[in-house]
């Protein structure tokens, strides 16, 4: 078979040595890369570089092998185009239809997937002219990414930082799998709640559950290559920040309900991922709970944890706006599954039996997708981005 042709673009910021690493991951995939840099990204990599590691001819002009047209030709012949990092000026010129080099050729000649992954300063990526042409370009139906939060050239620190490449490799890889051209998520805000909580008993030990959050990160990037915008609330997981996401870290069941409940205040869709505990303890120890010899300890007391689920189902931020539940059932899954369903009034409820062995920690998923219509949508097992993007079909289909 034909490997999937992939143009990465790299424009001229400090960030671009990390499309190396993206590079590295897309060529050892499986798919054929051709690099096409802008001039001033030569200055940070040399066009020896790509060219080793991709083998594939490099070059900025549209004068170069002008027999074969590339400036026409490699946009055509790209099952995608990725570009990383994305200035504010290459940005600019993709929202205005600027064509002064090789790469603003390729992206108007481009009938595929179009992916930008930006990096620049904090000021810059605020500034309303950088926005303006972001909410063009996602219009038009390109997956812009949003840059990551951390350390600028320099001292600088904020918002502007190229997304980790890993990260962006895993948004590519979404939206070649996919291999549509308009991302059906484009134009809306998506809130995911991820991992599990923890609840402290003293300063050294919690009540906390077996969640992972790879169900929830997986549900976050997927989101994020179907175009949407992207909160994530992240409760306890220590997995890397999915690129193009906003991750709000949060510990307990009390710090999740007030991210979530402000997140979801625009939000088109909240899905609540997250394993919360139902309950807390009633008293924290300000100190280490001793062991005594001689004497059992003391009964721990616990109150329940605000119910978060039904709380956003019958208190809907907006009209119109997609509730999704997760439900881990030992027994009776799908009964238990209904019940809950109607109990806590979402529109879907994802059902999964879990165990010590099941669900938690895995790679993978099984379940069955319940809709308050009465549907039910089995997903078997399988990777948890196949589930992922089962239930944004079906959030989707309640968009429209």
């Amino acid at each position: 078979m034909d490997k999937p042709k992939v143009v990465l673009g790299v424009s001229g910021g400090i960030a671009a040595y990390k499309a190396c690493e993206l590079l590295r991951r897309l060529t050892e995939s499986g798919h054929d890369v051709r690099v096409v840099p802008t001039g001033s990204a030569l200055h940070f990599v040399g066009a020896a570089t790509w060219s080793a590691l991709s083998g594939n001819p490099v070059s900025t002009e549209v004068w170069d092998d002008v027999h074969e047209v590339p400036h026409v030709r490699i946009g055509q012949g790209a099952d995608l185009v990725v570009v990383a990092p994305a200035t504010a000026d290459t940005l600019a010129k993709a929202a205005h239809g600027l064509a002064d080099d090789l790469l603003t050729n390729t992206l108007l000649t481009a009938r595929c997937p179009v992916v930008f992954a930006p990096a620049m300063h904090t000021e810059m990526w605020e500034h309303p002219a950088t926005q303006e042409n972001v909410a063009t370009l996602r219009r038009r139906g390109a997956v812009v990414i949003e840059p990551a939060v951390g350390r600028l050239t320099g001292v600088d620190t904020g918002k502007g930082r190229l997304p980790d490449p890993a990260e962006i490799f895993e948004v590519c890889r979404r939206v070649l799998a996919r291999g549509v051209t308009e991302p059906d998520l484009r134009g809306r805000h998506v809130v995911v709640s991820a991992g599990g909580t923890r609840e402290p008993l003293d300063p050294v030990r919690f009540l906390g559950n077996r969640s992972s959050g790879k169900q929830g990160y997986a549900l976050a990037r997927t989101a994020a290559a179907r175009g949407a915008r992207v909160t994530l609330v992240a409760a306890n997981t220590g997995l890397p920040d999915p690129a193009g996401v906003d991750v709000v870290p949060v510990g307990t069941a009390v710090q999740l309900r007030e991210a979530v409940v402000k997140a979801a205040a625009d939000a088109d869709a909240v899905v609540m991922a997250a394993a919360v505990a139902d309950f807390r303890p009633a008293v924290y120890a300000a100190g280490k709970i001793k062991k005594k010899d001689g004497q059992e300890p003391e009964p721990i007391v616990l109150v329940r944890n605000p119910d978060i689920l039904a709380e956003i189902s019958a208190d809907r931020a907006r009209p119109g706006q997609v509730v999704v539940g997760f439900a881990a059932e030992t027994d009776d899954v799908l009964a238990n599954g209904r019940t809950k369903l109607a109990r806590k009034g979402c529109d879907l409820l994802v059902v999964n039996e879990v165990g010590e062995r099941k669900t938690f920690g895995a790679e993978e998923n099984e379940a069955v997708v319940l809709g308050a219509d009465g549907s039910e949508t089995p997903v078997p097992h399988g990777p948890k981005e196949a589930l992922a993007d089962t239930v944004w079909d079906l959030v989707a289909e309640r968009l429209r």
